[in-house]
């Protein structure tokens, strides 16, 4: 599980890595809130942790911005603010969770898995057919126990296609998922990746909506 740490108290922020990564999470940091848009744009996240009061742009407002650009990832705050209407805030920007410092480790450690189980990133494999298992937050495949590694986009295709089976999912939907919002795309990468998921699981009926997306049965 990859997770953004946005925190500008060096101390503190050592100590919460020290403790995530022993709970083998992945753990980028960020100290203000350009660079932590930055990283969004580039790499894609399981959860968001974020402190409110920091440099440059506070965690309400990342929050808020990544929120505004389709961007579901699950977020807690943790905050030294006690006041209800910070509270209010945000909730309001779409924050799943909210810890006041100072913080008790172990309630962290639960809240993470509780909200990671809820939004179905776990680290449990899904079985999609009697010899075929994907796990997306590792990104494989393991198909007859040959297990391959799926590149970064076609890991979220797969993902939005199986969260939607049997419902359309509209190109727009796909482009919002795969690509960041100062991402290029085109249609050509679409079909490349929806027929990297054909070759790789010909069992999945996957059929093209023209002019309108996809519907896909497992």
């Amino acid at each position: 599980m990859k997770i953004l740490l946005l925190e500008d108290d060096k101390l503190f922020c050592e100590t919460l890595v020290d403790f995530l990564q022993e709970c083998n999470y992945d753990i980028d940091i960020s100290t203000n809130g350009n660079d932590a848009l930055d990283k969004t744009y580039k790499q894609n996240y399981d959860l968001y942790i974020f402190d409110i009061n920091v440099p440059k742009i506070d965690g309400l407002e990342v929050l808020k911005l990544l929120r505004s650009n389709n961007d579901n990832t699950p977020a807690i705050f943790l905050t030294s603010y006690k006041d209800q209407q910070t509270l209010i805030e945000g909730f309001k920007n779409g924050a799943d969770d909210y810890i006041k410092k100072p913080v008790d480790l172990d309630e962290l450690h639960l809240r993470i898995e509780s909200i990671l189980k809820r939004s179905g990133k776990t680290n449990s494999d899904l079985k999609l057919y009697e010899n075929v298992f994907y796990n997306f937050s590792s990104q494989q495949i393991k198909i007859d126990d040959k297990i391959d590694i799926l590149p970064v986009k076609v890991n979220l295709l797969l993902d939005l296609f199986i969260k939607n089976q049997n419902d359309t999912i509209t190109k727009q939907k796909i482009i919002q998922t795969l690509w960041s919002a100062n991402e290029s795309y085109s249609e050509g990468s679409i079909r490349v990746y929806v027929n990297y998921i054909k070759k790789l699981l010909p069992q999945v009926d996957i059929k093209n909506i023209k002019g309108v997306g996809y519907q896909v049965k497992f």
